[in-house]
C-alpha cells in the first residue's frame, strides 16, 4: 500500500450531532455496506454492541477501512458522550486527521469543545461538517461562526447550501464552483462549472472571495494571483488549502444531511484532498529505553517496527489489542518486544477490523491500524517494537474516575466470576477502576459517570452472566457492631431524580 494514499480518520462530535450516521453513510457510499444503518432502528454496523443498539449511542470506538478514489481510509467512529471520552482520547492519539460533526441547530456544544481540545493536544488537523440542515432553526453560517467564536478555530465555509421552498436541494463547492444537486434519495453530482444558481450567485461570490483571501495569506502563488486581479489556478488553491489544513491553521467547513445521505461524497473528497497522510506528518518521536535518548521512526518499511497499543477489546475467544503501526513491517506470527514489561510478545493473528469482525492479514505496514491477537502482557498505551532497536513512544494519559458505587454478587458462588469479570473490564477500560474490599466482600467500582457505570453493570449481566447488587459504600465494624454498641441506621440511597446514582 502506498502510504501517501492512506488516511487515518476519526469522526468526532457531541452526542446526537449525527456522528455515527455520518460514519454509516460513508460505509455505504464507499461500497463497504449495501444498506444504510439507522441508529434509531438499531441497525448500525459500527455501533455493534447490544448496549449501543439498545440505547442508540456510541459507547466504544469502532474501527473500519473503506476505499475512496484509489485511497484507503482507516476510519474510527468515536463516542460523543462525556462518560466515554477516553475512547476519543486514545483514538485521537493514533489518528492523523478528523471530521468534527456539528449540529446545524445547536452549533458547538459542550462535548464539541472537549473533542476540540483533545484534537489540539494531539495535533490532529480536522475538517468540520455541519449536519442536520433539514431541522427547523438550522443555520449553516451561524454554525461556522460558532466554530470560530467558541473554539477559537479559524473556520471558513468551503461550501454553500442551496435551498428551495425550505428544503436543501444542493451544495456549491466554493473552491471548485462545482454544484452538487440532490436527488430524491441520496445525492448526485452535476458539474455545472461556473453556472452557479442566480439566487445564490452573490453569496457564493462573497464567500469564495473570503476563502481565496484567506488562502492567499502565506501562499505566494495565490497571493500573486490576487494582487494581479486574476483568478488563481485551482491546483494552487487546493495546495494552499491542504497546507493550511495539515498545519492545523484552518478548518474548512462542509455541510449536508447525513440521514438522507446528502453531502457525504464531497466530504469524502475533502478527506482525500486535504487531510494528511502519514508521510505529511513529522516522524514519530520516542525514547530509547537503553540510553533514554530521543529517537525517531519514519513511516517506512525500511525502519524497525514500532507500534502503539491504544485500545484493548475483550472478546469471547480472547483479547484483541488495537495498534497503530508507525514504522516497519509487521508480520503475522512475528515476535515483538514490550519495553515496559521487558517481555516478548508473539502476534497470533493480524487483523484488519470492520466493527467487531476481522479480516486476517499476512502483513501490515506504516500507517496501518490493525488488531493483534495472542498478546499476553500488553496494556493500553504500551509500545511494541523490535527488540534489537527498542523505542518507547509517548504513553496515553487517562482521566481519573469521578463517581463510585459498591457492587456485590447476588450469590457467594458468583464471587470468583465477578472478580474475573471486573478485572477484565478494568484491563480493557483504564478509566474504569474496581477495588475489592476484603473485609466487606464487596467491590467499589469507579468510572466517568452514571451512564458509564450503568453500562458496566449491564455488561456484567449480559456478557459475563454475573448478577450483582448495587448500593452505596458500607463501612464494616469489628464484630459487625457499631463502636457505640448498636448498628447504625442504614443510609438511604439517593434517588436518581436527585441527579445522583442509586
Amino acid at each position: 500500500m502506498d502510504v501517501s494514499r492512506l488516511r487515518n480518520l476519526g469522526i468526532v462530535a457531541h452526542i446526537d450531532a449525527g456522528k455515527t450516521t455520518v460514519s454509516e453513510r460513508i460505509l455505504f457510499d464507499c461500497g463497504v455496506e449495501h444498506r444504510m444503518g439507522n441508529v434509531d432502528e438499531g441497525t448500525t454496523v459500527l455501533d455493534w454492541m447490544q448496549e449501543e443498539r439498545e440505547r442508540g449511542i456510541t459507547i466504544t470506538a469502532a474501527a473500519t477501512t473503506v476505499p475512496w478514489r484509489d485511497h484507503r481510509i482507516n476510519l474510527i467512529d468515536t463516542p460523543g458522550h462525556v462518560d466515554f471520552t477516553i475512547e476519543v482520547e486514545r483514538s485521537l492519539r493514533v489518528l492523523d486527521g478528523a471530521v468534527l460533526v456539528v449540529d446545524a441547530v445547536m452549533g458547538v456544544q459542550a462535548q464539541s469543545e472537549t473533542v476540540w481540545r483533545q484534537m489540539q493536544r494531539h495535533h490532529v488537523p480536522c475538517l468540520a461538517f455541519v449536519n442536520k440542515l433539514d431541522r427547523p432553526g438550522a443555520d449553516y453560517l451561524r454554525a461556522v461562526g460558532d466554530l470560530t467564536k467558541k473554539l477559537g478555530a479559524r473556520a471558513v465555509p468551503a461550501q454553500y447550501p442551496l435551498w428551495r421552498e425550505g428544503k436543501l436541494t444542493g451544495i456549491v463547492d466554493l473552491l471548485t464552483r462545482r454544484t452538487w444537486i440532490f436527488a430524491a434519495e441520496g445525492n448526485q453530482a452535476i458539474d455545472t462549472a461556473l453556472d452557479i444558481p442566480p439566487e445564490a450567485a452573490d453569496e457564493v461570490g462573497v464567500l469564495r472571495s473570503e476563502l481565496v483571501d484567506e488562502l492567499a495569506d502565506g501562499d505566494d502563488d495565490v497571493l500573486g494571483a490576487v494582487l494581479d486581479r486574476r483568478e488563481p489556478e485551482l491546483g494552487a488553491l487546493k495546495r494552499a488549502l491542504r497546507r493550511r489544513v495539515v498545519a492545523g491553521t484552518l478548518v474548512p467547513v462542509y455541510c449536508g444531511i447525513a440521514l438522507r445521505n446528502q453531502g457525504l461524497q464531497p466530504l469524502l473528497d475533502a478527506v482525500v484532498d486535504f487531510l494528511p497522510s502519514p508521510l505529511d506528518l513529522p516522524p514519530v518521536r520516542g525514547l530509547d529505553p537503553r540510553t533514554h535518548e530521543p529517537c525517531d521512526r519514519k513511516p517506512s518499511i525500511e525502519e524497525p517496527v514500532a507500534a502503539l497499543a491504544f485500545k484493548l477489546q475483550t472478546q469471547t475467544h480472547g483479547e484483541l489489542v488495537f495498534a497503530r503501526i508507525y514504522s516497519g513491517r509487521l508480520l503475522s506470527g512475528a515476535q515483538l518486544w514490550n519495553p515496559r514489561t521487558q517481555k516478548p510478545e508473539r502476534v497470533g493473528r493480524l487483523l484488519r477490523m470492520h466493527a467487531n469482525h476481522g479480516e486476517a492479514l499476512e502483513c501490515a505496514g506504516p500507517g496501518e491500524i490493525v488488531a493483534l491477537s495472542g498478546l499476553k502482557h500488553t496494556s493500553t498505551g504500551d509500545t511494541l517494537c523490535d527488540r534489537e532497536s527498542p523505542i518507547v513512544l509517548e504513553a496515553l494519559e487517562f482521566p481519573e474516575p469521578v463517581i463510585s458505587l459498591v457492587v456485590e454478587p447476588t450469590t457467594a458462588t458468583e464471587r470468583d466470576k465477578l472478580r474475573l469479570a471486573l478485572g477484565r473490564l478494568a484491563h480493557e477500560d483504564p478509566s474504569f477502576h474496581a477495588q475489592e474490599q476484603a473485609d466487606t466482600g464487596q467491590w467499589t467500582i469507579s468510572g466517568m459517570g452514571e451512564l458509564h457505570l450503568e453500562v458496566v453493570r449491564h455488561r456484567l449481566e449480559s456478557e459475563f452472566h454475573v448478577e450483582v447488587r448495587v448500593g452505596t459504600p458500607r463501612v464494616a465494624y469489628p464484630g459487625g457492631r457499631h463502636p457505640g454498641g448498636t448498628r447504625p441506621e442504614p443510609r438511604r440511597a439517593p434517588d436518581r431524580r436527585e441527579g445522583r446514582v442509586r
